[in-house]
């Protein structure tokens, strides 16, 4: 099989229509199978974005797992909806590979043309990188790291970030990114007051995320999904 064809293998389509991906390596989808858009739009924009919009001037996100560009195409059309400016943040190890990512149908799904600019963007290998003006109210760095070797340059001068969009593979795939400690270092490179929303609302992520210094909010979650968390940071 070639690669191209070997890309195109790995996308689904959810029960919304829009694409997800399927990484054989932890054994689980980028999305829910239930609709990937259904699923971004409720746990980060209704629960994230939005939220962030009421409480602050300028919105720095900070994304755990950038995987198919659907939380920051999300984003980047709501801030232009609601002409605020978004710095956007990323971190993803094993980055989609171009030709798979321009097989996703996000732009076909939600009437835009924006997801390839999405993909084509730099990645950088550490904490240093410009952030690519994309439109003027959303503005992209992304960074090829781990969460665990990620320093936020923005963590000790006046430019923290104020909401996380906590996207990591679920625990059963990567449990070492649902820890106390983890929570700990996100603390760190947010503001006092700031959100961090994510889709698993186990009890020990709950637990650890309040070890870490933040207040737990459930919340009715997307298709399928009894609840999901927002957390502030205290």
């Amino acid at each position: 099989m070639d690669a191209e064809n070997k890309d195109s293998s790995r996308l689904v389509i959810t029960a919304d229509g829009s694409h997800s991906v399927w990484n054989a390596q932890v054994g689980q989808h980028y999305h829910s199978q239930f609709g990937a858009v259904q699923e971004s739009w409720r746990v980060f924009i209704e629960l994230g974005l939005w939220e962030a919009f009421r409480r602050f001037d300028e919105i720095r996100v900070f994304e755990m797992g950038f995987g198919t560009g659907l939380n920051a195409l999300l984003t980047w059309l709501e801030a232009e909806k609601w002409g605020r400016l978004v710095r956007y943040t990323a971190v993803e190890t094993h980055p989609l590979p171009m030709a798979e990512a321009r097989r996703l149908n996000f732009d076909e799904v939600l009437k835009t043309t924006h997801t390839n600019a999405l993909h084509d963007a730099p990645w950088h290998d550490g904490p240093a990188g410009a952030d690519v003006p994309l439109s003027p109210y959303f503005q992209l760095t992304k960074h090829q790291t781990r969460l665990q070797d990620f320093r936020s340059g923005r963590a000790s001068v006046e430019l923290p970030f104020n909401l996380v969009y906590y996207d990591a593979f679920a625990p059963e795939g990567q449990p070492e990114l649902w820890t106390r400690e983890i929570f700990e270092q996100l603390a760190r490179t947010m503001q006092p007051g700031g959100l961090l929303t994510t889709y698993c609302s186990k009890g020990y992520v709950q637990r650890n995320l309040k070890a870490a210094g933040f207040v737990v909010e459930k919340h009715a979650g997307p298709a399928r999904k009894r609840e999901v968390l927002r957390a502030i940071l205290q």
